[in-house]
């Protein structure tokens, strides 16, 4: 007997989402509408139906499982009462967001050889009137319709074949969608492109590296510039009242050998602030010049509006992978506050413009150095949070994490690993057993609270083993975030508390997020290769 598969598409009566409605996702928190939550990238939710009392008393509402063996680093979107996300590496699922019922499914073939440095993802995707869209590894940007799952456009941002990919959650504002090129390890040159979200035409580029006559370029020797990184693999934020978009850029290329690129080498490591309608640039602040250690500067830029010194003043709040934290101006990049949250040893400080001073004889060698923090960074790419409650900035650091560094003269060729060195970690942080055998001078992963005032730490909580999960909190002062053994765990935000915790048996490498159905709140992660969604026991 013969069993066939049978795959129901479902149509959808999809509410439209204008761009005057993702101007005002936070007040719907009831649905999750752009891959940080909202413009200010905060990866808050002020739904507060689960709270302390009764977080203990999440249930299990549904999984929903991935036909892919791929990393699973999606953050879903969730539109009354429907959630899309994206299963690895690049089809598009629509759920029922009451009890993961799939209502179609789009796929997309890529072909048999793609770019990526680090497995096949794709991390989100964005939403427009009734239409989606995603980035793909063999760079193409799709339009799809939320309602039937049918493709409307398809664009080729970049060639693919000379080591670009695009995995990251594409950020729609007003009337065009914006995404940027990965591909830091393969010599490409990055950048940032918009297109019209109704016909896919493109209507402004800008590059992460400056060529001749653009300021910038004069950062860059030896024609290092058309070989320079500057990577952009993680969603950006934005600023209506300014119409600033704020984006992070990843490291310079080669990696890990600087003499092939003297100079500060812009705008990689740094974060830049565009005009949202024309890609021009406003301001910078490269947090790491010259890197010589990986230290992509992609974090998610934290929009925040704080007193400051007794100042209203509108903050952009950032956990770096080098191991500082920084608070800038985010009207005109001024730098506010600097502080190191995880041990490092390549900087003695930060000057008062808040550039590195740099602990000679710190980067890579033929024979191999040793740095805090490692090569994976003091944090990384997955979100961090910041809770208007708490007033806490929230980040999954790395402690006491390191990593030797080793350099050597690479060719660039098109397509090809350009690193131009290598690193060996004194673990291998994939492996639980080697945090119990080395303990914890090895390295380990904390959910680490800061007042971002002072840069301070307010509290930790240790976990055995790393972390690459995001954070998400709540207007029920709760912090949601998961780790590498599978747990998926519920920390009270204000104390760091642990209140509930559950194994779901896979590693998480993605953000949780939370909404409302039928007047029931749900909270979702995607662990393993499955994503989870819990709620109370009511429900």
């Amino acid at each position: 007997m013969k069993i066939m598969a049978i795959l129901v598409t479902v149509a959808l009566a999809v509410c439209q989402v204008p761009s005057g409605r993702l101007l005002t996702t936070a007040q719907e928190p009831q649905n999750w509408l752009m891959y940080n939550g909202t413009y200010s990238s905060q990866h808050y939710s002020g739904l507060d139906q689960i709270a302390p009392g009764n977080v203990n008393g999440l249930d299990l509402k549904w999984v929903w499982q991935a036909q892919s063996l791929d990393k699973f680093e999606t953050t879903p979107l969730v539109l009354d009462g429907v959630m899309y996300l994206t299963e690895p590496p690049n089809n598009i699922v629509a759920i029922d967001a009451r009890t993961g019922r799939v209502f179609w499914t789009f796929t997309y073939s890529l072909p048999a050889q793609t770019y990526s440095c680090c497995g096949k993802v794709n991390r989100g995707l964005a939403i427009h009137g009734n239409t989606l869209f995603m980035a793909t590894l063999d760079a193409h940007l799709i339009a799809v319709d939320a309602s039937t799952g049918k493709k409307k456009w398809d664009v080729t941002v970049v060639d693919y074949t000379q080591g670009y990919a695009l995995t990251h959650a594409p950020l729609v504002i007003k009337d065009k969608v914006i995404v940027g090129t990965a591909g830091g390890e393969y010599g490409i040159r990055g950048f940032l492109a918009a297109y019209d979200v109704q016909a896919g035409r493109l209507a402004w580029k800008f590059y992460t590296i400056p060529g001749p006559g653009e300021p910038g370029h004069e950062t860059w020797k030896n024609d290092a510039w058309k070989t320079g990184g500057g990577s952009i693999w993680i969603t950006g934020s934005y600023d209506p009242d300014l119409n600033l978009t704020y984006w992070g850029i990843g490291n310079p290329g080669p990696d890990w050998n600087p003499a092939v690129r003297p100079g500060d080498n812009l705008y990689t490591d740094s974060l830049v602030a565009l005009d949202a309608d024309t890609g021009k640039l406003k301001w910078h602040f490269q947090f790491t010049p010259n890197d010589e250690w990986d230290f992509d500067a992609v974090n998610v830029p934290v929009l925040a509006e704080m007193e400051w010194k007794g100042e209203h003043r509108r903050l952009l709040l950032t956990g770096n992978r080098n191991g500082f934290f920084y608070v800038l101006d985010r009207t005109n990049g001024k730098f506010l506050l600097g502080r190191p949250f995880v041990k490092e040893t390549w900087a003695s400080g930060l000057d008062a413009n808040g550039r590195p001073i740099k602990v000679p004889n710190k980067g890579p060698s033929e024979k191999g150095t040793e740095t805090w923090p490692g090569v994976q960074g003091g944090t990384n790419w997955y979100a961090p949070s910041f809770s208007p409650r708490t007033k806490l900035f929230y980040l999954t650091a790395w402690e006491n994490y390191h990593s030797t560094y080793y350099s050597w003269q690479q060719d660039y060729g098109p397509g090809k690993w350009y690193g131009g060195g290598t690193t060996k970690g004194a673990i291998q942080p994939t492996h639980r057993e080697a945090i119990y055998r080395n303990g914890p001078e090895s390295g380990y992963a904390v959910v680490r609270a800061l007042d971002p005032r002072t840069g301070e730490k307010v509290w930790d909580f240790n976990m055995i083993g790393m972390s690459e999960s995001g954070l998400l909190t709540t207007g029920g002062d709760l912090l949601f975030s998961g780790n590498r053994e599978g747990y998926f765990f519920a920390l009270d935000a204000r104390s760091g508390q642990l209140l509930w915790k559950r194994y779901l048996g896979g590693q998480v490498i993605a953000s949780p997020i939370t909404y409302l159905v039928d007047g029931k709140q749900y909270v979702s992660i995607a662990s393993g290769h499955s994503l989870f969604t819990f709620g109370l026991p009511q429900q």
